[in-house]
């Protein structure tokens, strides 16, 4: 074990004894300090990825004041990118959009390939460090500018007339920065592209770079495995580095990191957090972290392909719950399947038939023959919870799983169902393009209320469905017909509505 190391596991032995002597010598101050974490705590987008609608990358996230800013890539053609939008939000579940809040009009120099946005404040402007034009060698125009602000939301107009960084120093390409101000109040920047990461130091200005002790200008960070998309966070005293490994377009992109008790290294890999998952998306990488204030809650911010997409550009934000370890370093994150359509949107879900709309907190569909609605998602074995209110006819609403080749008709899919009707009366069955095979159904007490948790558990060929007593199964079937596939919900002749979506893997 390396020096590093055993200082992060001292730091944690030390912070642990010092919540030990709060807790034991100030209960109140504990007990408010844990309810103030409670009620932050999310395990992810709890109202669903993606958070934002559109075709974006390259997320990065800053908190100004009580607001949440996000600064994403326009995932385009390169000689489409030529705006940056923001989107911002106080309570990281509805979002408000601000269109493009930086152009190539407002930047004489840039022309293309506007990407990967990096914003800070200080002394009360707001900065947004950028790159242009994709250059690949010292001759051509381009690299990273900046471009200041009186607000968050710009508009943004460019502070130098020329990039900060128009070269190629140590290899690297001068894209995909990222600015960190440390607690003495200097500033760096880290970037770089074509598996080469630099640090730099930033005068007060934010418009101009200083010079380390030795001299230099540009010093070489790069650790094992970097390819582009450099992200600097600070937490208990120690720096995080994270990147992007893989090509951008496949589905091997990914993020690793390393920490260090200096913000310019010596960064050693620790290991890889984000990756694909082949049930929920790919290609998922290109980072930003942010702290929820007065908390040590973190998130991750990331963009993500869907499974179904297979274009490079087709790319979307999320965010996950990012979790440390008591050394300090980070566990993988795991991309969670989440809606409870606190944002009033649909976002990420596909509906075929019937007609549908979210609001209200909860995701409804008026009474059709089969309408259904579908994420993105492909799982084998897993837990999906849902809530089902079911609002008039005499049919059922429920859950779809392990479904595929969905279209427009009553069983026009080929997977499961489970629902639930008025009267109590539970059904489950499998589908086959239109024809629908019954494999069990229960009748349960007639309910008095229309609201009910259902539960399906499906782990290999054993398939359960629970409602409302997650205790005891009300039908369980062996069937091994289909063993992967989406997610999603269906109404039957009867209108619905659903709520607090929820699918995890098991195994």
């Amino acid at each position: 074990m390396n020096v590093r190391m055993l200082r992060l596991q001292a730091k944690a032995v030390a912070a642990l004894l010092a919540g030990c002597l709060v807790a034991m010598f100030s209960p109140a101050t504990a007990v408010a300090t844990a309810k103030a974490a409670t009620a932050t705590a999310t395990t992810t987008a709890d109202a669903g990825n993606p958070f934002v609608d559109g075709w974006y990358a390259d997320p990065d996230i800053a908190m100004y004041d009580d607001t949440y800013w996000v600064y994403p890539t326009t995932s385009k053609t390169y000689a489409e990118q030529t705006y940056l939008d923001a989107f911002s939000s106080t309570d990281l579940v509805n979002w408000t959009k601000h269109e493009k809040v930086l152009t190539t009009a407002d930047v004489e120099w840039a022309e293309y390939a506007v990407w990967a946005p990096a914003p800070v404040e200080r002394n009360g402007k707001y900065y947004l460090f950028f790159a242009a034009n994709d250059i690949q060698n010292d001759s051509s125009l381009g690299g990273i500018g900046v471009a200041v602000a009186d607000k968050p939301e710009g508009p943004y107009s460019d502070a130098l007339g020329r990039p900060l960084v128009g070269k190629f120093h140590n290899g690297a390409q001068p894209i995909d920065q990222d600015v960190f101000i440390d607690d003495d109040g200097q500033a760096y920047m880290y970037y770089g592209g074509w598996g080469h990461a630099n640090v730099v130091k930033l005068n007060d200005d934010m418009t101009s770079l200083g010079t380390f002790a030795d001299g230099s200008t540009y010093k070489e960070i790069t650790p094992a495995d970097y390819v582009e998309g450099s992200q600097m966070f600070k937490r208990d005293g120690m720096y995080y580095l994270m990147w992007s490994e893989g090509g951008w377009t496949g589905p091997d992109y990914s993020v690793s990191y390393a920490i260090s008790d200096s913000p310019t290294g010596p960064f050693e890999k620790i290991e890889k957090v984000l990756a694909q998952d082949p049930a929920v998306a790919k290609g998922s990488g290109h980072n930003s972290v942010v702290n929820v204030p007065g908390t040590d809650i973190w998130h991750i911010f990331y963009h993500r392909r869907p499974l179904s997409e297979s274009a490079g550009n087709n790319r979307q934000l999320a965010y996950d719950r990012m979790h440390f370890r008591p050394d300090g370093t980070i566990e993988p994150v795991t991309m969670r399947v989440r809606d409870n359509f606190a944002d009033g949107n649909s976002l990420g879900w596909k509906t075929y038939g019937g007609s549908w709309s979210a609001g209200g907190g909860s995701y409804r569909a008026k009474s059709s023959p089969g309408g259904k609605a579908l994420l993105d998602t492909n799982f084998a074995d897993f837990t999906y919870d849902a809530n089902v209110r079911v609002t008039s006819g005499r049919g059922d609403a429920g859950l779809l799983f392990r479904a595929a080749r969905p279209a427009v008709g009553v069983d026009s899919y080929a997977g499961y169902y489970a629902g639930i009707g008025r009267t109590g009366k539970v059904v489950l069955g499998r589908a086959d393009d239109g024809v629908w095979t019954p494999l069990k159904s229960a009748q349960l007490p007639l309910p008095t209320r229309r609201d009910h948790h259902l539960r399906i558990s499906a782990v290999g060929s054993t398939i359960k469905v629970y409602v409302d007593d997650m205790a005891t199964p009300a039908i369980s079937v062996t069937d091994d017909t289909y063993r992967s596939g989406a997610n999603g919900v269906r109404v039957f002749d009867t209108a619905a509505a659903f709520d607090n979506i929820s699918v995890d893997k098991v195994g």
